[in-house]
């Protein structure tokens, strides 16, 4: 996992690319300008999420802690309810 400055630094340089061809392209019609544009607004999309993630992760650790709470949380759950119906049968059949 790459760290928040080395995210930040492409972010920038991807940035200021992107500057550059809405530039190129305020100039007229440039189709490779266009495709490229097009995926650098993809890679930026992914850039930003990355960046996101990893600062959760700083921030908060890892989320697999959590993630294996919930699970056992919904199986007891289950299980209870499971039970709670189980014991309103019984009741009804007496």
């Amino acid at each position: 996992m790459r760290s928040l400055p080395e995210i930040k630094e492409e972010l920038d340089v991807a940035t200021r690319r992107r500057v550059e061809l809405w530039e190129q392209l305020g100039h007229g019609a440039n189709s490779d300008a266009k495709h490229e544009l097009e995926q650098l607004n993809a890679h930026i999309a992914e850039l930003w999420d990355e960046f996101r993630t990893v600062r959760v992760r700083e921030r908060f650790g890892s989320p697999e802690p959590i993630l294996q709470r919930a699970e056992r949380d919904k199986r007891l759950e289950r299980e209870l309810n499971r039970q709670a119906e189980a014991a309103r049968s019984d009741r009804r059949a007496a």
